[in-house]
C-alpha cells in the first residue's frame, strides 16, 4: 500500500511517501480502506519526539490518528462491523507505528464508530480526536450542566469550536475566547466572544460573567491558563488539555482516549444537526508534509485533512 512514514524523529522533512506493507488484521481489528485522515498537532509533536517518554515509537512510523473510510475486512472476532460499513475513528494505540496516513489501516474496534450519515468522509475524518476531546472534557473532566456558564479557549479551533457546540447543546451559556478575527465565528456557533488580550482578558470575561464562570476549558495553557483561574466562580471547575500546570491551580489535566460509545454519540449529534465540523484545507496523501506544515503554522478556522484518491 501507499503510505506516509518516518524512520527518525523530526519535522515535516522526515516524512516519506512510498510503499509500506499492508497491515495485518488482528482478531479485534477492522481493516479500513482510508478515504481521509485529519492532521492534529499531536501528530507532529509525536513525530518530533516530544512524546518519546510516554509512547514507544516502532520505526518506521506511519503518522495519523484520525481516519474515515470503508471497512474491507473485519477481524475474525469482530461482529460490530461488516464489509462496506462507512466508519470513522480515533485510531490511537499504545505505540506509534501503524497510523492513518495510508491507503489502509488496521483499526481496533474500540477506536471506531459508524460515520455520521449526513457527513462526508473529509468532514468525518476531522471529527474523532477533536470531537472526543471536547466531548470527554465537558462530560467527564468538567461535568457541565444545563444553565451553567462555560468558558472555552481557542473557540474557533478544532477542539474549541466543537466544545462550544456541544456545551450549547447541553444547555450551557458559552463564552468563547479567540483572536479578533474569530469573533464572528464564535457568534455563529452560539457563543459570546472575548478577545485574547493579556491586559483586558479578565475584565472582558468578568463583564459577561460578574460572578465568575462555572467551568473553563483550557486548550492553550501558559499565561491565559493562569488568568482563567482568576475568572472562575468560587466553586468553578477548570480543565486543560495543554498545560499540566492546571493541577497546581486546582484543575484537571486531561488526555483524550478512544471510546466507541463516545464516538457514536458524536455521530448522533452530527446527524441531529447539533454539531458540525469545518475543514479549512485538504491535501492529497502524497503532500502530507505540506498538510503538516499548514497545521503547524496555525491561523486556520478549521481542520487540515489528508485525502486518499481511489478510482471509481
Amino acid at each position: 500500500m501507499k503510505a506516509i512514514s518516518y524512520s527518525r524523529y523530526g519535522g515535516p522533512e522526515v516524512l516519506e511517501y512510498g510503499e509500506r506493507p499492508d497491515p495485518k488484521v488482528g482478531p479485534d481489528d477492522v481493516l479500513v480502506k482510508v478515504r481521509a485522515a485529519a492532521v492534529n498537532p499531536v501528530d507532529w509533536k509525536a513525530q518530533a519526539g516530544y512524546l518519546d517518554g510516554m509512547i514507544e515509537a516502532v520505526f518506521p512510523v506511519i503518522p495519523g490518528w484520525d481516519v474515515s473510510g470503508v471497512v474491507v475486512q473485519p477481524g475474525v472476532s469482530v461482529t460490530e462491523f461488516s464489509v462496506g460499513d462507512e466508519v470513522m475513528g480515533y485510531v490511537r494505540e499504545d505505540f506509534l507505528s501503524r497510523g492513518t496516513f495510508a491507503e489502509y489501516v488496521a483499526a481496533p474496534i474500540r477506536t471506531l464508530a459508524r460515520k455520521p450519515r449526513t457527513m462526508g468522509f473529509e468532514d468525518a475524518a476531522a471529527l474523532p480526536l477533536a470531537g472526543l476531546t471536547a466531548y470527554q472534557v465537558l462530560h467527564q473532566a468538567l461535568a457541565v450542566r444545563a444553565g451553567e456558564t462555560v468558558l472555552v479557549h481557542a473557540a474557533v479551533g478544532g477542539v474549541g469550536s466543537m466544545a462550544v457546540q456541544i456545551a450549547r447543546h447541553l444547555g450551557c451559556r458559552v463564552i468563547g475566547a479567540a483572536r479578533e478575527e474569530g469573533r464572528e465565528r464564535i457568534e455563529e456557533l452560539g457563543g459570546e466572544p472575548v478577545v485574547y488580550d493579556e491586559s483586558t482578558f479578565v475584565q472582558q470575561v468578568r463583564a459577561l460573567a460578574p460572578d465568575g464562570v462555572d467551568a473553563a476549558f483550557d486548550t492553550i495553557g501558559g499565561t491565559f491558563l493562569k488568568k482563567t483561574a482568576d475568572v472562575l466562580a468560587p466553586d468553578g471547575r477548570l480543565a486543560s488539555i495543554a498545560d499540566g500546570e492546571v493541577i497546581g491551580l486546582g484543575g484537571r489535566y486531561f488526555w483524550v482516549r478512544p471510546d466507541a460509545q463516545d464516538l457514536a454519540a458524536l455521530a448522533a449529534l452530527v446527524d441531529e444537526g447539533a454539531l458540525s465540523v469545518r475543514v479549512a484545507r485538504t491535501f492529497p496523501l502524497e503532500e502530507a508534509a505540506d498538510a503538516q506544515r499548514a497545521n503547524q503554522e496555525g491561523g486556520l478556522q478549521g481542520k487540515v485533512v489528508v485525502t486518499v484518491a481511489w478510482p471509481d
